[in-house]
């Protein structure tokens, strides 16, 4: 199909102006662009002349989508995350139609890239169904050294800031009085968490390095507990667990039944934690309630490195943090469904035994798959800062307008060789 001939319809997306960028992009290549706004945030931040205004109230938007991609002649569907309610059901829709799903999500090897995926991304990945063996002998098409991360990049404030500006936009925004956000807080709720969030950075950096110093000096082996945000999808639909609570009794407990008496838990938080659960008074009260509260340690966010490094061994629930452990090859247990949940990573050991004495995982089916991963779905760049987003653009446009999606490029000498971010200085 022509490029002219391809009409690509925007969804929801990343907060901040990404959908936008790309946007532009791909109308640069002949093909027509339109969205979809569903709050006076999406609609910030995408031209008025081709925005689709819906204020319809949920039940109304399977009806509405399939009239707009038959009036519009939609050949391509772009959004960020498959499973909040209004893009479940346009994927749906939009499959058996036989009209392609762009999917884009935070990077399965973040930070420095993002994922892009058809059809579905985490759970509903094809990751899912591909074995270490089948990516071997995709592999077998290209000989490249991997690419690594560069020395320092992140856009953790930018992210919080386009968070913060699009929550403003959503509350103050008029003509969209039938919009549900997809999570349990209203938008009113959720941009005072962000404006919170800005504002205790520099107490939460404090905090943070008061208790990796204590960690650090304290000489005792400890295994990491990579959390994750309670109302993150990869959470609420990929794991077992009806709250985050769930998760942290069953690793307390296994920890006080199953580590050496010497050794200690730390339990480190999301970067993005908002307080809206309260993780660490929960940490707290099961370290007691176990009588392990002088072994068990708290981290308020930031960076991973430092942590990991001198771990043990590391538990989560689905988190894509699971990658950096596995490339430092250190046991790492998963209890949800994850894209890297393959035997050959991943403990079968009941919790309790796995904190006596963790298995370590097969580092050169590791090295493959992450190969894998960086020929295919993961793409250099950043959706928050405007060097992410230049970075991320100049490659997947083409991704995008490609016949095959990055799976099949490479299975077939398709897929373009990707380029990791240059260090910001």
């Amino acid at each position: 199909m022509a490029h002219s001939d391809r009409v690509f319809l925007f969804l929801q997306g990343p907060h901040g102006p990404w959908f936008r960028t790309l946007g532009k992009g791909i109308a640069a290549s002949g093909a027509k662009v339109c969205r979809v706004a569903f709050n006076a945030g999406d609609r910030a931040f995408w031209p008025a002349d081709t925005l689709i205004p819906f204020n319809g109230a949920p039940e109304d938007w399977p009806a509405t989508f399939t009239a707009l991609i038959k009036a519009r002649g939609v050949t391509d569907i772009v959004l960020y995350g498959d499973t909040r309610p209004i893009h479940a059901r346009a994927v749906e829709i939009a499959k058996a139609r036989g009209i392609i799903v762009h999917v884009f999500e935070e990077g399965y090897l973040r930070p420095h890239w993002v994922t892009y995926e058809r059809g579905g991304s985490n759970g509903h990945s094809r990751l899912m169904d591909t074995t270490v063996a089948q990516m071997r002998e995709a592999l077998e098409r290209v000989d490249m050294d991997l690419p690594e991360a560069p020395a320092r990049w992140g856009d953790m404030r930018q992210h919080v800031f386009w968070g913060a500006v699009y929550h403003f936009f959503v509350a103050t925004g008029r003509g969209f009085e039938n919009f549900r956000p997809h999570r349990d807080l209203n938008v009113h709720q959720e941009f005072r968490l962000y404006l919170r969030r800005l504002a205790l950075m520099p107490v939460h950096h404090v905090k943070r390095r008061l208790a990796t110093r204590r960690i650090m000096r304290g000489g005792f082996p400890y295994h990491l507990v990579l959390m994750q945000l309670a109302h993150d999808s990869s959470f609420r639909m990929h794991s077992p667990f009806g709250s985050i609570t769930e998760f942290l009794e069953l690793v307390t407990s296994a920890f006080a039944v199953g580590a050496p008496p010497h050794h200690h838990l730390v339990f480190k938080a999301h970067p993005l934690e908002d307080g809206r659960t309260p993780v660490a008074e929960e940490v707290c009260r099961l370290a007691r309630l176990h009588g392990i509260e002088a072994r068990v340690h708290f981290v308020q966010g930031g960076k991973l490195a430092r942590l990991m490094n001198d771990a043990r061994s590391a538990v989560t629930v689905n988190s894509t943090a699971g990658q950096q452990v596995l490339w430092r090859g250190l046991p790492l247990a998963a209890l949800g469904r994850a894209v890297y949940g393959k035997p050959e990573f991943i403990t079968d050991q009941p919790l309790a035994r796995f904190f006596a004495a963790p298995a370590r995982p097969d580092g050169r089916a590791y090295r493959d798959y992450r190969h894998y991963l960086l020929e295919t779905s993961q793409v250099p760049g950043g959706f928050y800062s405007a060097q992410g987003r230049h970075a991320l653009l100049r490659q997947v446009v083409d991704m995008m307008l490609q016949d095959e999606d990055p799976y099949d490029a490479l299975q077939c000498g398709k897929s373009a060789p990707k380029q990791p971010l240059r260090a910001v200085h």
